[in-house]
């Protein structure tokens, strides 16, 4: 049993730790981004606004109760509007506070921090590149990396020994991947920013099932993934920046 301790008390909330430490916040050191910076000149596709006539399935009930975890998948694209919302429903702004101090989004997060960046291995979306792509959440916008003919097979190597049904994550139409940026936490938070952080990336995970669900999409969250392969796939550094969570999202196919 004591391999599990020092897990154990990571899950453990300790409030009494950060009164006895002054964060860099309280030092006044210079703020991270709130998000991941790009030049202007680099390939953006504006993505179209929200509507709510892109939903299928309205009863939240339904929604709810009908969420489950699909591995299998139809191979039909998403359309733009689809994906347009699903990235609005996770990690959509509403608006920044104060003087770029932090963010309120579609989701909640401890102190407003928003530790994460948005990264789509796209395999099947209309209008849309095989490629990798990162989220512009302030412009709602896409940011096309590069392509990737072979995408099917860098998912498939990214996602291996999946327990249930393996190699089900390359037959997605999209792979969402999370990144985190720690120090946008731990600039305010300390030590004790990483059990949150955690805790906000299930909040971003849990919005993507229930939009899928509402669009006729199928979500399979997927937290056991080749680290160091699918930090390099992103570009990654692997120690300021790296993959938390991935997700694969198919359309389902007809019962």
């Amino acid at each position: 049993m004591n391999r599990f301790r020092a897990n154990r008390q990571f899950l453990k909330a300790n409030h009494n730790i950060l009164r006895q430490i002054i964060t860099d916040r309280q030092k006044n050191m210079p703020q991270p981004n709130i998000l991941k910076p790009y030049t202007e000149d680099e390939k953006v596709i504006d993505l179209p606004q929200m509507r709510k006539e892109v939903i299928t399935k309205h009863d939240l009930y339904d929604c709810i109760n009908d969420r489950r975890s699909v591995r299998i998948y139809s191979g039909e694209f998403i359309t733009l509007d689809e994906l347009s919302y699903m990235l609005w429903a996770t990690q959509g702004i509403k608006c920044i506070l104060g003087d770029g101090i932090g963010t309120l989004r579609t989701v909640p997060a401890y102190g407003s921090v928003h530790s994460f960046e948005t990264y789509l291995l796209i395999t099947r979306v209309e209008g849309l590149e095989k490629g990798v792509y990162r989220y512009l959440p302030l412009r709602h916008s896409l940011y096309f990396m590069y392509p990737l003919d072979d995408i099917e097979n860098v998912i498939d190597e990214a996602t291996p020994d999946q327990p249930y049904i393996p190699h089900f994550a390359e037959k997605a139409a999209i792979l969402f991947a999370w990144s985190c940026i720690p120090y946008r936490a731990e600039y305010k938070f300390d030590v004790t920013a990483h059990k949150n952080i955690l805790i906000d990336v299930g909040h971003v995970c849990q919005n993507l099932y229930i939009a899928g669900e509402s669009i006729n999409c199928g979500t399979c969250a997927i937290g056991n993934y080749d680290q160091q392969y699918i930090d390099k796939v992103l570009h990654l550094d692997g120690e300021e920046e790296f993959v938390i969570y991935l997700a694969a999202v198919g359309k389902k196919p007809d019962e």
